[in-house]
C-alpha cells in the first residue's frame, strides 16, 4: 500500500510538474483522496490520507517530477483547468496519459488522469486515477511539512524520503 501511494504521488507530480502556470497550493493540511481502477485489476480502491504542504515542499515535490523524462508533454490552461497529455517513459514502458486539473489551490482541486502503458506495468494494460483534495486547517501542532498521514494512522515525511534518495 505504501508503495502504491508513493507511486501515486509521483505520478501526480509529474503530470502537474512541468506546468508553470499552475497555481501553488495554500499552505496548510490538506484532505486527499486518491480513487484509482486498472484494467482487469477489479473494482476501483480508494485511499484518504492528509498531508501537511507549504509551498517550499510543493515546489521541492513537483522538482522530483520534473526528473521523470517524457517525450512528449501537452499543456493548456483555461480559466481554473489545466488539460495535459504526455507519453514518459518509466524503465522499458511508455506511459501515455491525458487528463484535467480543476479547481481551486486555495480550497478543493481534482485531478483525473487516464494511462495506457505499453507493455504493461506490473501487469497494467491501462489505469485511471481521480485524485480530490480539498484544505482542512493549518497544519496541526507537531506537524512538519511534507507529513503524509497514512489512513492507519502511520506519518510518513515525503522530504526525508527524497533526502534518502539522493
Amino acid at each position: 500500500m505504501l508503495k502504491k501511494m508513493l507511486t501515486i504521488i509521483a505520478v501526480s507530480a509529474s503530470v502537474t510538474a512541468t506546468a508553470a502556470d499552475l497555481p501553488k497550493r495554500k499552505s496548510g493540511l490538506w484532505e486527499v483522496t486518491n480513487i484509482s481502477s486498472a484494467q482487469g485489476k477489479g473494482d476501483p480502491s480508494a485511499m484518504i490520507m492528509s498531508m501537511c504542504v507549504d509551498q517550499n515542499s510543493d515546489a521541492d515535490w513537483l522538482k522530483q517530477g520534473q526528473q521523470i523524462k517524457c517525450s512528449k508533454e501537452d499543456f493548456k490552461v483555461e480559466r481554473d483547468r489545466l488539460t495535459f497529455s504526455s507519453v514518459c517513459n518509466f524503465g522499458n514502458t511508455t506511459a501515455t496519459s491525458k487528463g484535467v486539473v480543476s479547481g481551486d489551490f486555495n480550497k478543493a482541486y481534482t485531478v483525473e488522469t487516464h494511462s495506457t502503458y505499453d507493455p504493461p506495468m506490473a501487469g497494467m494494460k491501462e489505469a485511471s486515477i481521480k485524485i480530490t483534495a480539498k484544505w482542512l486547517s493549518p497544519c496541526k501542532a507537531g506537524q512538519r511539512a511534507g507529513d503524509v498521514i497514512m489512513p492507519n494512522g502511520t506519518t510518513i515525511n515525503m522530504n526525508d524520503l527524497m533526502k534518502m534518495k539522493k
